[in-house]
Order: C-alpha cells, then structure tokens, then sequence
C-alpha cells in the first residue's frame, strides 16, 4: 500500500531557496491506471483574446467567485501584445497562490512569461491523497479567462510545482499533454493517477538530503518510470534539502520557455 506522509508548513515566499511547503509520499507507477479521464482532464484552449489592448504588466487577482482568487502574472515584457508564453505554477501543501507565483516569478519576468497561480480549495491539491475534481475545474475556469484576455501562445503552455504542486503537475501535466507541452516538477512526491493524453516534455528537480520527500523513494523512480514509457526527461539532482533553488528555478523557464 502507499505510504501517505503530510507534512504541512509555509508555502514559497519571495526567498525561494528556503525549505518550502509539505508534501504527499506514495509509491510512484502508471498514471494510466487511473479512474477515468474526465476528472483530470481540462477543456480550456488558447484563441484570439477578447481584449485587444496589450496586457498591462504586473499581479492581479481573477475573481471566480470562491476563495482562493488565482494569480495573473503578467511580466513587464508582456505588454507588446505578441503571442505569450504561459505556465501554471502551483504551490506545495499548506501553500497558497503568492506560494506559487513566488516559486518562478523572477525568471519568468526577466524570460517574458505569463505565470498563472491558482490555489487549492483544501490543504492540498484534490488528488494528492485523493480523486481529481473542484480543483481541476477551478484552473479550468482560470484558462479561460486568462485565455480570453491574453494572447496566449498555443504552443507554450506550461504547467509547474513545487512538492504537493510538482505531483499534482505531473498528474496533469501526464493528462493534459496536448494542452501543457512542458510540465516542470520541483522535489515531487508521486505521479497521481489518470489516464494520459500527449507526450509533454519533463524537467525535473529533486535534493539528495530531501528528507520530506526522500529522492530514493520518489524521483529516482518516477524519472526511469517516465523515460521508459518514453517521455523526455530532464532530471536536476542537486546537493540540498526539499526546496527549489533559485538557480533551477531560473533553468527551468529558461527550458520552458525556449523555442
């Protein structure tokens, strides 16, 4: 059986190189041994925006009716109106969404990309411990807004996170392929289960002196697990405790972000 361990701290503040939020251990296999894929699965697309006027730079929170408000970051680079990179940054457990924004947002102002950072209805993401729902269809209406506003690039759309976040994106990530063509997963603890759909490229990160999410029993099995069903793996062991140094962050937008 799956061992479940929580431990709940602080999200991500502007120092991102500190030790970050809790996390969920289990035993890492195929996320396509799911329970159906209608739970995990996100229906928002990138299209001509609505607004024509360029978007104005900087942080603003989108009202969907229920607390917490999703974060739009919008880097100053963003502002002449061409095609934008985007990706959804999400934080650990106990984290928030200025948690997850805070995880990329300094390289993603300098590299030019949009960060959008949702949070999660409970103390962590709906599937890490449990089943995909008010949480997917949260982010889902996010998309949408945020794609009716900007002018999205179809063909960068990221997803990331850190801990609890970095399992929930690759849960995600693995499901919605044909959406996030890049998925980025900082110190994750499993893979939660759905079925997937595309083949979005990994970059992966993890510390060898991790000691709430030891590297041993989760990324040195997800990332084998994942080269061996053929996904593009780029993996980031560095000398550390669970945390995301402001370094990795920087290579990892840069990875995101290139052409």
């Amino acid at each position: 059986m799956p061992t479940r361990r929580a431990l709940l701290a602080g999200g991500a503040g502007p120092a991102v190189a500190v030790l970050l939020a809790g996390c969920t251990v289990r035993s890492p296999g195929r996320s396509g041994d799911g329970r159906g894929a209608e739970p995990a699965r996100l229906s928002a697309r990138p299209g001509a925006p609505a607004v024509a006027t360029a978007p104005a730079p900087g942080t603003r929170a989108l009202d969907l009716g229920a607390e917490p408000d999703p974060l739009l970051h919008v880097p100053p680079a963003g502002a002449a109106g061409r095609p934008l990179p985007l990706v959804v940054s999400l934080h650990g457990a106990g984290g928030s969404p200025q948690a997850g924004l805070e995880l990329l947002r300094g390289p993603a102002d300098e590299l030019g990309v949009v960060v959008l950072a949702p949070g999660s209805r409970g103390p962590t993401w709906d599937a890490v411990g449990g089943t995909y729902g008010p949480d997917v269809a949260r982010l889902d209406r996010a998309l949408r807004q945020v794609f009716t506003e900007l002018p999205v690039d179809p063909g960068r759309i990221g997803i990331a996170g850190f801990s609890d976040g970095a399992s929930y994106a690759l849960g995600l990530g693995l499901a919605n392929g044909r959406l996030f063509s890049r998925v980025m997963a900082f110190s994750p603890g499993y893979v939660p289960p759905a079925p997937r759909s595309g083949t979005p490229e990994v970059f992966l990160t993890h510390g060898e002196d991790d000691t709430v999410l030891p590297v041993d029993r989760t990324s040195r099995r997800i990332v084998p697990a994942l080269r061996d069903e053929g996904y593009d793996v780029t993996y980031r062991e560095f000398a550390g405790p669970h945390t995301l140094p402001p370094e990795l962050a920087r290579a990892a937008v840069e990875w995101f972000a290139r052409p």
